[in-house]
């Protein structure tokens, strides 16, 4: 029997380290297809690419509209849905509070409450607006930004996976920083076994979900975070409503879903918003399903995974309560 063809790479982009995997007599073909794809998604929509749409239209704070490509608009038509159903807990313009932050990391000293309350004005989605016949956007105000740090892995992981498909894979597991994103199950027909990490031990996990034709997008307080001059710990998960990183009860937020730029906007704005706000957020994704972390290690699954997701057996159960019952069909209490 002919062994299967399995190309791999690991390299660079976006960010952040992007991994796949992919089984097929057109493997290496899909391979090659992926990072010209993520290549050109990221001239798109990087920020930190002065050709980019994203860094055009910022540029254009308060000046003029611009226009962009199609896929933009389509990346940021998903955004501003994100924010309506998320109001104050899922923002793209975003921009000048994760700068406003990243600087803070650089001398290890959280902002100002001066700093934050002057940025904290210039994030509202309200301010951008767009065309998506004509193709343009536009930022009402000048030193406005768009980042889709909370999204375009997500989105970039979904093309990747139509490019591999038009390939003719039936099996592919690719990661972009985390943002899981898979095609059917593994070459022998099993699940693909996604591992997430334990919040508070390091190397650790707390649980492995099993997927087919499934994305994984885990959103954690032990990510990316820095200690600051005050013996302080700052995550790197901005509240837009506060303006510091966001304190809802909520330590991980891992969303399973089809579609991966769902998974990834959802896990960010949940994991804002905290518990009591996942039901009412969930129910506008019916396709999607949560596993969600709390401060005490309580776990809570929505309904659908209880025999997908496995907690880890080295790990004191004691100190965790298993909880189905997360569901969008059910009120929020």
């Amino acid at each position: 029997m002919n062994q299967p063809i399995i190309a791999h790479s690991t390299r660079c982009g976006m960010g952040t380290v992007i991994t796949h995997d992919i089984v097929g007599p057109n493997a290496n073909k899909a391979l090659k297809d992926a990072h010209k794809e993520t290549h050109r998604l990221e001239r798109l929509l990087s920020r930190f690419i002065a050709s980019s749409d994203i860094s055009r239209i910022n540029r254009g704070a308060g000046i003029s509209r611009v226009r962009i490509h199609p896929e933009t608009v389509d990346v940021l038509v998903i955004a501003k849905r994100v924010s309506q159903i998320a109001p104050q807990k899922f923002d793209v313009t975003i921009g000048p509070l994760v700068d406003l932050w990243r600087s803070a990391k650089k001398i290890s000293q959280r902002p100002s409450d001066s700093e934050i309350n002057a940025t904290l004005d210039l994030i509202t989605s309200n301010d951008l607006t767009f065309d998506s016949r004509k193709r343009t956007a536009f930022l009402s105000r000048n030193s406005q930004s768009i980042d889709l740090g909370g999204i375009a892995k997500g989105y970039a992981a979904d093309r990747v996976c139509d490019k591999m498909r038009k390939r003719g894979i039936t099996s592919a597991y690719t990661d972009f920083g985390g943002n899981i994103a898979t095609i059917g199950g593994k070459p022998d027909g099993s699940p693909w076994r996604v591992g997430i990490q334990h919040p508070r031990r390091e190397n650790a996990l707390i649980g492995v979900i099993e997927i087919k034709n499934q994305s994984v997008v885990t959103s954690g307080d032990y990510q990316q975070f820095f200690m600051g001059l005050d013996n302080k710990r700052y995550h790197h998960i901005l509240d837009p409503q506060t303006g510091v990183p966001a304190a809802s009860g909520l330590i991980s937020v891992t969303i399973v879903s089809p579609s991966s730029v769902e998974a990834d906007a959802l896990s960010t704005a949940i994991f804002v918003a905290g518990k009591a706000k996942a039901v009412q957020y969930l129910r506008e994704y019916p396709q999607a399903k949560a596993i969600l972390i709390d401060n005490d290690l309580n776990i809570t699954i929505s309904n659908g995974l209880e025999h997908s997701f496995h907690l880890c057996e080295d790990h004191d159960i004691y100190s965790l309560v298993y909880q189905k019952g997360l569901d969008s069909s059910e009120s929020e209490n």
